[in-house]
Parts: structure tokens; C-alpha cells; sequence
């Protein structure tokens, strides 16, 4: 594998004037020399790109040849990093948000194991860093071929399905149509669990590459939970739509076809979503779909209540 492999990292900035200079220091001043920096402008009202702009200009103008600042019209964030990709020429892609940071070094330890390895997906550790506290997220080590266990873990919430802690090959995108949510909520675990399972080999770093930004914890209400709940499953039932019919040989998340299924009917019954009523095919889905008791996320006493539930309806 060559040794100048390119990083594109992708970062959409809105609203993050407190934090983009920190955040931006952290991502120009990485020492691997072959790195695209993407800013994606989605339209933000405050300074992030007058700050931004003030740091290039005095800490990193030699840069300026790898940087892309990209404006547009405030569309969200997946619509930003669909900006961003296809900007990108990288050989890698790298999706960053503008309010967190990465480690020292951190691109050059992927680029190394990028070309140890040539894996299509090279993953590692993160850090939630709370105001008072840090909590170092590990992630688990696959094999190389071990995909299809990779996926259903980030489904079942066993592995961490964010994009942050995801460097991937740019080919996967391009070559792929990967799909994105109609949801907020669990979005990077939707399109992370298309790039895994798309993915020829995938290679696990044991270092703390980014640190997630988060705010004081506070309890979840039962509405917002309920509300959580309600869009992971929308989100995942409308993937299972898309992907239901493909060929098995091409498909890159039939491996969780089970516990999507399971979960709609579980948190249909538990959370009180009414999903049967909104998609009458779910009962009799639910009806065929197996049992896993390994690893799924609802529990197996769950799993057979559900079943019990569906021969009524």
C-alpha cells in the first residue's frame, strides 16, 4: 500500500463560534502532510467562519493549497456532508463535527494503519468529554472479515455506529448509493451500518482519536425517550424497505433484517408506538422474522412476547 495515502476530512459548521477555533486548531495542525481539509459553511449566522478564517490566516496559510471552504444554504447535517463528499478527492473519507476535536497525531496513526492494512474502514476508540469528567468509549477489535457482526452490533447498540470513529474509503461512497435518514435521530448509525456492510475489510485502531463534546447528562424524559424510540424505528423500517428486495450478494444489512423487525414490533408494544397500525405488512414480518437471543437488543423473554402479540393481530 502506498505511504501518501490522502484523508478528506469532512466538517459541516453551523453555530459553533465557541468552539471552531479549538476544533480547527486541532484538525490543521495534524502532522500527517497529506490531508484535504473540507469546511462546509450550512449557512451559520454567527463568526465560525470569520474565526476560522482568522486561524488560517494567522497559524496555517501554508495550508491554504488543502483547504476547501465550501458555503451553502443551511440544510442540516447530512446535507452538509453530502456537500463535503462531493468535494472530497481524498482517498479516505474522515466526517468530523466542528464542535469536538481530534488527538494529536491521531491522522497519522490511521494513515499508518490504512497502509498496513488496506482496509476499506479502519475504526477506533472516542472520548465523550463531559464539563467535569471524560469517558473513553473503546470499541470492540473484529477480524478483518468479521462485517457482518460489526453491523449488527451498531444495530443492537453493542458497537458505536457514529461516523466519527470511522475513517472509510471514498470508493464506498461512490460506488455504493448509501442512503440517509429521514430522521435525526441514530442517523450515523443508518448510514454506518450501509458503509460496514458494504465494506471488503475493515481494521481496528486501540486509540482515542476523538473527543465527542457533551453537555451536563440529565435525566431523558419518558416523551423524549419515547420520541428517540420512535425514530430509530421509522429510520430503520424505511432501510429495510430499501434494501428487503436486493440480492443477497449485494446487500449490506440483511445480517439485522431480524432485529429491525423484532424491534419495530417490541417497541410498537413497550412504547406504545402503534407501528402495526402504521405499516399493516409489519405484523406478518414480525410474525416470520426469527428469534435471536445473542446479541440482540431485545431481550429474548421480549423477542417471545412480541411473537405472542402478533398472533393476535
Amino acid at each position: 500500500m502506498q505511504n501518501d495515502i490522502t484523508i478528506s476530512i469532512i466538517a459541516p459548521i453551523y453555530g459553533v463560534e465557541k468552539y471552531i477555533v479549538e476544533f480547527a486548531d486541532s484538525v490543521l495542525s495534524q502532522s500527517y502532510p497529506h490531508i484535504e481539509f473540507i469546511f462546509v459553511n450550512d449557512g451559520t449566522k454567527d463568526r465560525s467562519m470569520e474565526l476560522l478564517d482568522q486561524l488560517i490566516a494567522s497559524k496555517y496559510e501554508h495550508l491554504r493549497p488543502q483547504i476547501k471552504i465550501i458555503n451553502k444554504p443551511n440544510g442540516g447535517l447530512p446535507a452538509a456532508r453530502r456537500t463535503g463528499l462531493e468535494h472530497a478527492t481524498g482517498d479516505y473519507i474522515y466526517n468530523v463535527d466542528s464542535d469536538d476535536w481530534l488527538s494529536e497525531g491521531s491522522i497519522a496513526n490511521i494513515a499508518a494503519k490504512i497502509s498496513e492494512t488496506d482496509a476499506d474502514i479502519v475504526y477506533f476508540n472516542y472520548v465523550k468529554e463531559y464539563p467535569s469528567r471524560s469517558s473513553v468509549k473503546r470499541e470492540h477489535c473484529y477480524g478483518a472479515n468479521e462485517q457482518k457482526r460489526y453491523v449488527r452490533n451498531m444495530y443492537n447498540h453493542r458497537s458505536f455506529g457514529t461516523l466519527c470513529n470511522k475513517c472509510i474509503r471514498r470508493s464506498l461512497f461512490v460506488e455504493n448509493v448509501i442512503h440517509t435518514p429521514k430522521y435525526g435521530y441514530a442517523e450515523d448509525c443508518y448510514v454506518s451500518t450501509q458503509l460496514v456492510g458494504y465494506a471488503r475489510s475493515i481494521a481496528y485502531i486501540d486509540e482515542n482519536v476523538y473527543h465527542y463534546r457533551k453537555g451536563d447528562p440529565t435525566a431523558m424524559t419518558g416523551q423524549q425517550r419515547r420520541k428517540r424510540k420512535r425514530e430509530y424505528s421509522l429510520n430503520f423500517i424505511d432501510l429495510y424497505l430499501k434494501y428487503k428486495d436486493a440480492p443477497a450478494d449485494n446487500n449490506p444489512i440483511a445480517c439485522i433484517f431480524d432485529d429491525i423487525l423484532m424491534q419495530a414490533g417490541w417497541y410498537s408494544i413497550w412504547y406504545r408506538l402503534d407501528l402495526f397500525k402504521e405499516f399493516p405488512w409489519l405484523v406478518d414480518a414480525v410474525r416470520k422474522a426469527k428469534v435471536k437471543g445473542n446479541g440482540s437488543d431485545v431481550p429474548l423473554a421480549a423477542q417471545l412476547l412480541t411473537k405472542f402479540v402478533v398472533l393476535f393481530k
